[in-house]
């Protein structure tokens, strides 16, 4: 069983009411908070994304308007309490494909909230190992494709490329399919990566958002097992400053909504995260966008 115990579920995402609330066993998504920060190169402040998360879930409207149903009840959901992180950025994320690989053999939804995008190089392993035909759908300002960063193999900034070429993925017999969207940065030592990789790799670029068939984006993933991984930095920084690298020319929520939906129609979402959230103080509009978002996520993934 799970070694990590979960938070009450008035403390939990959602802020649920005892008799609104399930336990582990009979949960359905679990919320596995991990508010790593250890590469982060620029504005910090991730280790405190995931508790505000929490904390702003509770003011989140619990019917879907979209859906035309309260998910949560459809879903049942549970937040382990978030543990205290191993030092040094392997252990870390091992520590984290534990925590993922037991959730994920209980037959249940891993949720991880973020922390810095490393996160999903230790919560995509189990992943990997369970599915070999998985995909990835890839939110992001920046492509992560680095081969390490500034002596980090496992930065944030390579956060993709571990997914895709990381020894403990790759011995696990996946063959990893990429979808990017809203990219905006790429460096020049990534781009021979991207070039060997074109028949996985799929990047949207958020340059061409006007131009995007919604359609296509999501036909990689076509009746695909798919791990959702959402860096907040790949919103427009006007909606999402609260993050280290806040970037114009992002996405808005009504875009970000519209693929992630036309993806759970056609696809099997089986996993998520959402990451780089970084809170200002006293500015609580991320932090809800956040939340909302993740309980969007559930809510599509279970539809």
């Amino acid at each position: 069983m799970i070694t990590v115990e979960c938070y009450p579920p008035e403390n939990g995402f959602l802020g649920l009411k005892e008799e609104d609330a399930v336990s582990y066993e009979d949960a359905k998504a679990v919320i596995i908070p991990f508010g790593l920060e250890a590469s982060v190169s620029y504005g910090g402040g991730t280790h405190a994304g995931p508790q505000a998360m929490i904390a702003a879930s509770h003011e989140v409207e619990l019917f879907d308007e979209a859906l035309w149903h309260e998910p949560y009840r459809k879903i049942g959901i549970v937040t382990l309490e978030e543990p205290a992180i191993a030092k040094g950025q392997k252990q870390a994320l091992a520590q984290l494909e534990g925590i993922v690989r037991q959730v994920l053999a209980d037959g249940k939804f891993p949720f991880t909230f973020g922390g810095e995008h490393a996160i999903t190089a230790g919560s995509i392993r189990p992943f990997a190992a369970q599915y070999p035909d998985l995909a990835i759908l890839h939110f992001d300002a920046h492509a992560d494709l680095r081969d390490g960063y500034e002596g980090e193999h496992y930065s944030h900034a390579s956060a993709l490329r571990r997914c895709l070429d990381d020894d403990a993925v790759a011995n696990r017999g996946a063959h990893i399919e990429l979808v990017s969207c809203g990219i905006r940065n790429i460096s020049a030592e990534e781009i021979p990566f991207l070039e060997a990789n074109r028949n996985r790799i799929h990047i949207y670029w958020g340059k061409d958002r006007k131009r995007w068939d919604v359609a296509e984006i999501v036909s990689h993933l076509k009746g695909r097992p798919v791990y959702l991984t959402f860096d907040v930095d790949g919103l427009d920084g006007s909606l999402m400053p609260a993050t280290g690298t806040p970037e114009p020319g992002g996405m808005f929520w009504d875009e970000v909504i519209e693929i992630i939906s036309e993806a759970a129609k056609i696809s099997t979402i089986v996993g998520a995260d959402i990451n780089e959230l970084a809170p200002i103080e006293g500015w609580h509009a991320c932090d809800f966008l956040a939340a909302k978002l993740a309980y969007k996520i559930l809510g599509m993934a279970f539809r």
